[in-house]
């Protein structure tokens, strides 16, 4: 396994909208594997393939405490939702920022498995925001996308900011 290189928002490529999976292999399987690595050792609770440079329409997820309950989702669709919650999101493509974002509070997800078959899962609470959050990166969206313009200018400002102090020649906008 490898962990993987995590885009950073300003980054445009995260507004990449990704394309369907059209078959599920052993190299599919493996990024799943790598991008399971690289949520835990971030840590984090979700990523889509689309935070690293992948775009493809795939997503991992785990919100338990001690990563026993992992989920990969391929091509996933919400079939049915309802319900709103407001939670506080973060996101490893937009580190250190944190604000409150209203999702349904459950959600029916059909997707392929790790096998390629048709599968669908009920969730709520924080694994459906967690799936809903993730599913938005697929469609080139952020949760920052979610606030006013001003406050995603001042995230955006900051997190430039910090991404040049880290490395200023890898800062290209």
């Amino acid at each position: 396994m490898a962990k993987l290189k995590i885009l950073e928002f300003p980054d445009p490529r995260l507004r990449t909208k990704a394309a369907p999976v059209e078959k599920v292999d052993d190299a599919l399987r493996q990024l799943m594997d790598d991008m399971f690595e690289t949520m835990y050792a971030a840590p984090g609770i979700g990523l889509a393939a689309t935070q690293v440079d992948v775009h493809r329409r795939l997503l991992v997820a785990d919100v338990s405490r001690d990563g026993s309950e992992p989920h990969a989702l391929i091509n996933p669709e919400i079939v049915e939702k309802d319900g709103v919650t407001a939670t506080e999101e973060g996101c490893l493509s937009v580190p250190g920022y944190y604000e409150e974002v209203e999702r349904a509070e459950h959600i029916r997800v059909r997707y392929l498995d790790r096998n390629g078959e048709t599968a669908e899962m009920e969730a709520e609470g924080l694994l459906a925001v967690c799936i809903q959050h993730e599913m938005d990166h697929l469609d080139g969206k952020l949760f920052v996308d979610y606030l006013s313009e001003a406050k995603r200018m001042r995230i955006r400002k900051k997190l430039v900011k910090e991404q040049r102090h880290r490395s200023p020649e890898a800062v290209a906008l």
